[in-house]
């Protein structure tokens, strides 16, 4: 049976055997044998023979398992004649020198691949290493950043989400000399670094005048020729280590525990802030309130109800290098009792009243202890802080005149700065103070703003309810608890005894009452020594117009009684 067909029918038609020759030179060569002397070849096939290399090869397998001396392996003749009769097979063969050639056949794969190799292996290391050769400089912040370079503390804060910082250095540079202030090196980077400098010892000999700051950090980067990243901060500046002034004009002599004072005083020019600090607390001046004299700064301060009966009030003016002068200020601090009570409460209130103050669902279903200590602890703070941030701005002039009144025909239920001691099951399971006074007429009783101001805040306060607290200048705020509705809102401008809405129970009250509360620069002070118009007259007007603290001491003493005219006997 002849076969028919070009190579690639042939070959479709038979199964491949494997390749039994090494290279395409010894495979070319016997197949070119198997046609004779008459050096047949594979017509178009053959033309491909160098780029089409397995199908040569499947064909070499062909050959060889079907050709035996001449004959096919079914006894078909498959003589030259008969490949010679069709024209696709016939073509005079190529150049066989072409195919001559003794290189091994799998070198140049060899190659390519341990290039690819290398090429990977490059490219991970250069993943790897990419975080050591970023480019990222630190970022520096200086505090306080100023142009004046004083006694006061200074932080640099030096930061780096890279490699991690190396090296930090500062120095000063004045009249040709450098000082060195922070000279550090890290053995292993870090992301952060905050560094304060007391430049009172660091200064010591050094004149006032210009100089130049200069702040350097380096990381740990490989780049830059694997000096890493650096960033320079460098600033002209003038060294001023001189404080500034105080001056008292008039004082306070007496003030209550818990209660206010009020000084006026006068400052250097280069004061930048000025006020009264206590323990912990800072109360800041004004100008422009006294009669006569807009240059003299006044200050309500208070001696708060939780620090210390001895703590010592301090008059301080501060610049803008950060240099602090201050003056002790001397009175007398007048005792007040505040009560202590302890409170029995039960489970049926801190399930009605308490938990539903909580916003967080899953906390609402604690032990009735958990619930208490949710509210009276966690969420006391909250509120109180937020009064506090909020009775810290302040107008700086005084909204308000006269007397401060008390809620009409209202009654006192319970006192300011009660230290209250409250029991589950007669077991203590917390502390507070109540910050204000709780004031009750009838349900619903219209509340009166105790005098001139602006709403500063309306809305709900959690333990305090409805709540709207009213600015009235000069650091001094009123608070309004538990209300049932509110009239006014945020911003209004209000008259004194003008209705603000209606007395209730919301937030943690038992009962309907006014929560009443005075605050002074986000303090809570004695409410009643603003009902007082007396203690007004004697420790507030006379500052406001200009009179002395001599002056106002000797309009205050008491007058010594006149002597009865003897009458004359005649």
């Amino acid at each position: 049976m002849r076969l028919k067909g070009s190579v690639s029918d042939i070959l479709a038609r038979t199964s491949p055997a494997p390749y039994p020759y090494r290279n395409l030179h010894t495979h070319v060569r016997r197949v070119y044998d198997a046609f004779g002397p008459q050096r047949m070849m594979w017509g178009s096939d053959l033309s491909r023979l160098r780029g089409t290399y397995r199908e040569t090869v499947r064909l070499s397998a062909y050959l060889a398992r079907r050709t035996r001396g001449g004959r096919c392996a079914d006894n078909t003749l498959l003589g030259n004649r008969a490949i010679m009769r069709n024209p696709l097979f016939f073509i005079r063969p190529p150049d066989m020198s072409a195919f001559e050639s003794d290189r091994p056949r799998r070198k140049f794969p060899a190659i390519i691949f341990l290039l690819v190799i290398i090429i990977m292996g490059l490219l991970g290391g250069a993943y790897y290493l990419r975080p050591r050769f970023e480019s990222e400089a630190p970022q520096i912040k200086l505090t306080p950043d100023s142009e004046v370079l004083g006694l006061a503390p200074m932080e640099i804060a030096v930061t780096d989400q890279g490699a991690g910082l190396k090296s930090v250095t500062a120095t000063l540079s004045v009249a040709g000399s450098e000082h060195t202030l922070v000279s550090e090196q890290y053995a292993q980077p870090v992301a952060e670094k905050k560094i304060t400098v007391a430049l009172s010892s660091k200064l010591a000999g050094v004149k006032e005048g210009p100089a130049v700051l200069r702040v350097s950090a380096r990381d740990g980067s490989l780049w830059n020729f694997f000096h890493g990243n650096e960033t320079v901060i460098q600033k002209n500046l003038t060294i001023d280590i001189t404080p500034p002034t105080v001056e008292l004009i008039a004082d306070d002599r007496y003030v209550n525990f818990g209660g206010v004072g009020a000084i006026v005083y006068k400052s250097s020019a280069d004061t930048a802030t000025s006020g009264v600090r206590i323990g912990d607390y800072f109360f800041p001046g004004f100008q422009g309130q006294v009669k006569d004299h807009p240059d003299h700064f006044m200050v309500f301060f208070a001696h708060p109800y939780n620090v210390l009966a001895d703590a010592k009030a301090v008059l301080v003016a501060t610049d803008k290098a950060g240099n602090t002068g201050q003056m002790s200020l001397a009175y007398e601090l007048k005792s007040v009792k505040y009560r202590k009570s302890t409170i029995a409460v039960s489970g049926n209130f801190i399930q009605s009243k308490m938990a539903p103050l909580l916003k967080d669902v899953g906390a609402r279903q604690g032990t009735p202890k958990d619930v208490f200590v949710a509210v009276n602890k966690g969420l006391r703070k909250e509120n109180e802080d937020q009064i506090a941030a909020l009775t810290k701005k302040s107008t700086p002039s005084i909204l308000w005149k006269g007397a401060f009144t008390q809620l009409s025909n209202s009654k006192v239920e319970a006192n300011f700065a009660d230290d209250r001691t409250y029991t589950y099951n007669n077991e203590p399971i917390g502390t507070s103070y109540h910050l204000g006074y709780d004031l009750s007429v009838t349900k619903q009783y219209p509340v009166e703003a105790a005098n001139s101001g602006t709403v500063a805040f309306v809305g709900d306060l959690g333990i305090y309810g409805n709540t709207v607290i009213l600015d009235h200048g000069f650091g001094l705020f009123t608070l309004y608890g538990h209300m049932s509705s509110v009239d006014v809102k945020a911003g209004d401008s209000i008259k004194q005894r003008q209705i603000l809405g209606k007395t209730g129970e919301t937030g943690l009250a038992v009962g309907d009452h006014l929560h009443y509360g005075v605050y002074l620069h986000g303090v809570a002070v004695l409410p009643v020594e603003w009902w007082d118009q007396k203690w007004i007259n004697d420790n507030i007007t006379p500052k406001l117009e200009g009179q002395s603290g001599q002056a106002i001491a000797e309009s205050q003493q008491p007058k010594a009684p006149r002597k009865a005219a003897h009458k004359r006997r005649r």
